[in-house]
């Protein structure tokens, strides 16, 4: 397996993988085991790799089996929910810190194969992306809704991020967790 910053040129088969597992277009049979909620563009994702350094990739052979997203809060602006949680931070405090646009910054989504889920790869590609970020960000913060379970798991108990509240937009729950992005997964 290896691990790097995505290129323009590995965004049609991030879109692809994407698709597979938004929760608009996945198969009902899949649906259980984790999905996406934001549709990105390529045009998005073009921007992700270009003004942020915020797109990493697991690729097994020439495949790309997984990929995570990161970035400033300025990128995610453009979408309501992200909106919700930047006008909500001034109120959360985390690890002795009021959160800010400044202090923090927003991680996931994070999507990967199903052949190649409960493998290593979400810790190394969580690792490689934490990496991108945490010079600029001291903290890392992500959201999960309540109904996907699989994700919960893995981030709560895989990687250890902190559960800081729950949070509701647009009639559905969410979990909002935090970590510290200068802390090595495999510490």
């Amino acid at each position: 397996m290896i691990y790097w910053s995505a290129t323009v040129k590995d965004i049609p088969a991030i879109s692809e993988l994407q698709k597979k597992y938004h929760i608009a277009t996945i198969s009902e049979e899949d649906k259980p085991d984790g999905f996406v909620t934001t549709l990105f563009t390529e045009e998005q994702f073009r921007e992700l790799i270009e003004k942020e350094n915020g797109l990493a990739i697991a690729c097994d052979v020439d495949r790309v089996v997984s990929y995570v997203m990161a970035a400033s809060w300025q990128y995610w602006s453009a979408w309501p929910l992200f909106q919700h949680m930047i006008k909500d931070l001034p109120n959360v405090k985390y690890l002795g810190q009021i959160l800010s646009t400044e202090n923090s910054y927003q991680y996931g989504p994070v999507c990967i194969l199903k052949d190649y889920r409960g493998s290593e790869v979400l810790p190394n590609i969580f690792e490689l992306s934490r990496t991108q970020m945490y010079k600029r960000y001291p903290i890392l913060i992500t959201f999960i809704n309540h109904i996907n379970h699989r994700s919960y798991n893995a981030h709560t108990n895989k990687l250890k991020l902190d559960v800081i509240k729950s949070f509701e937009f647009n009639n559905n729950q969410y979990y909002e967790l935090g970590y510290d992005a200068s802390k090595r997964v495999f510490s």
